[in-house]
This record gives structure tokens, sequence and C-alpha cells, in this order.
């Protein structure tokens, strides 16, 4: 569509400032409003089927009557628009709905500035700062209530039928508990799959305040009623009750407890001046080629620390079935499992994103912004790196399940 120079000659007589064209009484806002009462105007026109100023078809009872004038809120700040009525009231515009207050993608606005954690309070002094809108703490919990539709049908939707690699994992959120009123640390559990394209997908999330094999089991026949038949690598960070629950679930997954939580979990028993030694002797263990020789570093380390810090290898050892699955890899697989990167990664974003908030009122505003969380954690990209030589080990490894 192409605007003549005379029609733009004519729009901007007069217009001798920025403001004249921008300002809040300026050209832009007014011809946005004069736009959209003529667009209105033939919806309505549409809808009686006869053009203002014209007699009505005989027989048709419905007439114009008049206009109502409503303010929309929008990028321009607050627009009165004049919008026509029916006699009957039958007319439902389609431009500006019944009940619609706001414009130029307005809810986005809001869900875009609660996804990067902002609070109410601040999200109603931005809108205020930058568009000139008193927008109550209510529109804006409704607007983010809307979310949580999206993640009742995110929570829902169908899985891959197999996952060469779920990761599962936990992080611990302050929530005021509806019962007692008081603020509790509950627990998000996360599961991040691979497909079988090297494609990073978080499969669901979980907020519990204990864990345990009755509650994993639940969310291993969640998995299953979406259309997961088989997970090749289960990797977990200690979670009191998985191996059981995954087992019962999928009896033929391999659960590999995650190295980097385990390497953790023994640093903190070591003094700051001890921890870089520390570390450096269990990479001797989990680096080892075969599993009997990650054994015999782990005697060798236990009989080098066992005076000073006796935790440490009855740790490793307790967990010594699922670690030993982790040898029996190609480098290439055990990079993906040992690094951990895409759960960290995703780890980063939520904290993020919600280290703003001292705690949430309820586990539904938890889950609402974390939700978001991932959202904007999938859209940065998905892939895993290296994946194609991790492939073919799989395959090679699973074979039909694999390619099934």
């Amino acid at each position: 569509m192409t605007i003549s120079k005379e029609l733009l000659d004519e729009l901007l007589k007069g217009v001798e400032r920025p403001e004249d064209l921008l300002g809040e009484a300026g050209l832009m806002k007014e011809l946005k409003i004069k736009l959209m009462e003529r667009m209105l105007g033939a919806e309505l026109t549409a809808h009686l089927g006869y053009e203002e100023g014209k007699d009505a078809p005989p027989g048709q009872s419905n007439r114009r009557n008049g206009a109502s004038t409503k303010v929309l809120k929008g990028q321009d700040g607050e627009m009165p628009v004049a919008v026509p009525r029916d006699r009957d009231s039958s007319f439902e515009p389609e431009l500006v709905k019944k009940g619609q207050t706001r414009i130029d993608g307005m809810d986005d606005k809001i869900i875009g500035l609660y996804a990067a954690g902002l609070t109410v309070r601040d999200i109603q002094t931005h809108l205020l700062d930058l568009y000139g809108l008193k927008v109550s703490p209510d529109l804006i919990s409704r607007v983010t209530d809307a979310v949580l539709d999206e993640v009742r049908e995110w929570q829902s939707r169908a899985l891959e039928r197999m996952y060469p690699i779920v990761i599962f994992d936990a992080l611990r959120v302050k929530i005021r508990d509806a019962d007692s009123r008081t603020v509790k640390n509950k627990a998000v559990y996360v599961a991040l799959g691979v497909t079988r394209d090297g494609q990073r997908e978080v499969l669901g999330l979980w907020i519990a305040e204990n864990e345990g094999a009755k509650f994993w089991l639940s969310v291993m026949n969640e998995l299953k009623n979406r259309g997961t038949q088989d997970i090749l690598v289960a990797v977990v960070d200690g979670l009191k009750g998985f191996p059981e629950a995954i087992t019962a679930a999928f009896p033929d997954a391999m659960v590999q407890t995650c190295i980097v939580h385990l390497v953790r979990h023994s640093l903190n028993f070591c003094s700051w001046k001890d921890r870089k030694v520390v570390a450096a002797d269990l990479r001797r263990i989990y680096s080892a080629p075969t599993a009997d020789m990650a054994e015999a570093e782990l005697d060798a380390f236990e009989e080098k620390w066992a005076g000073k810090y006796a935790s440490i290898a009855p740790a490793w050892r307790r967990a010594w079935q699922e670690v030993i699955p982790f040898f029996g890899f190609d480098p290439a697989i055990r990079k993906i499992i040992y690094t951990t990167n895409a759960i960290e990664s995703l780890n980063r974003v939520i904290r993020k994103t919600i280290k703003t908030r001292g705690s949430f009122p309820t586990d539904e505003a938890a889950t609402k912004l974390i939700y978001l969380a991932i959202r904007n954690f999938e859209k940065d990209g998905r892939n895993v790196r290296e994946w194609f030589a991790a492939r073919n080990q799989f395959a090679i490894m699973f074979g039909e399940r694999f390619d099934a």
C-alpha cells in the first residue's frame, strides 16, 4: 500500500516540532485512533449490511445506535476510541473485542517483563515511566495467570518415544505454604531430555516438599503416559528413591549418578586449602579408562585421604553401582554425562530469573515464572555440542533400542 505525497503533505500540515508528530496529543496517536474508529465503522457496516447515512434493508430492525468510548492502553499510552453500537447489541467487533482494554501486544510486554524476573511493582513502574500507563496489580496478575493455561498444555504434551539421555535435577525455591502460611523451602524438579537428534528438551517440572520413591514413580509414570517408552541413560543427583522408580517404570534404563554433583558433594567436606588437590585426585577416579581401574584409583584415594576426610570415599562407594556405568561409555558420551552443561545452564537461567523474589506466594506463582525461564532457555539454541560422535556410539551400544 502506497501513501501519496499529497496525502502526506495534507497530514503534516501544522506539524512543526517532534511532539506535534509523536507527542501525547501528536498526529501519530490521533491518526491511529481515527483509523481504528474508521475500521470499527466498516465492521459495523458489514454486520448490519448497509452504509452509514443510508437506509437499512427492508424488514431489518437492527440499526446503528451511536457509540461508546473505550479507553485502550497501548504503547502510545491511553487512547480513547469511539466504538460504534447497534440496537440489539449483536455487534462484536474483531479489531477491538468486547472486554478488551489493551492493544499493541501489551500483554506480551507484561509477560516479557515478568519473565525477566520483574516483580508486579517493577512492572507497574516500568509501564508508567515508559508508556505513561497506570496498570493495576490485579491486571498484571490476570495477564500473567494466563500463562498457567500454557503451562498445563506444555506439561501434558506428547513426548518422544525414546530419549538417549534424561537428566534429572532439583533446585530449592522458597514458597509460602497454603496451610501453615509459613515460607518453606520446596524442591523444583526438572527433567531435561536429549532427543535422538541431539536436541535438548525440558520434559517437565514438578514442585514437591519431599522427594521419595513414590513421588519419583509418579513422575516416571507421567512421562510414560505422555508417550515415552524408553530412556537409555538416566542421570541423577543422588535423588532419594530415584533408581527404584526409574527401573520400575523403565526396566532397561541405565541409572548414572551425576559425576559433577558427586565431586561437589565430596569437596564440601574439604577445607579450602585442600580442595584443589582433592579435586585433582578425584579426577583420577572418574577419568580412569575402566571401572576396575577407577576402583583402584578410589582405593588409592581412600588410603591417602581417609585420615583427614573419612566421609568422601564411602560416599563414592555407596553410589558406586550408579557410578560405574559411566566407565562403559566412549569419551564422546562421557563428556555429555559428566559436564551436564545443559542442566547447569538451565539452572542458571532459572536462578537468574527468580533471584529477585524473596519467596513465592503459591506453587502456581513459582511454576509460572520458572516455566517462562524454561521457555527463554529453549529459545537460545537447543543442540547438544558434538552430538554426532555420541549418536554413533549410542547406535552401536544400544542397537535396536536407539533406532526403534
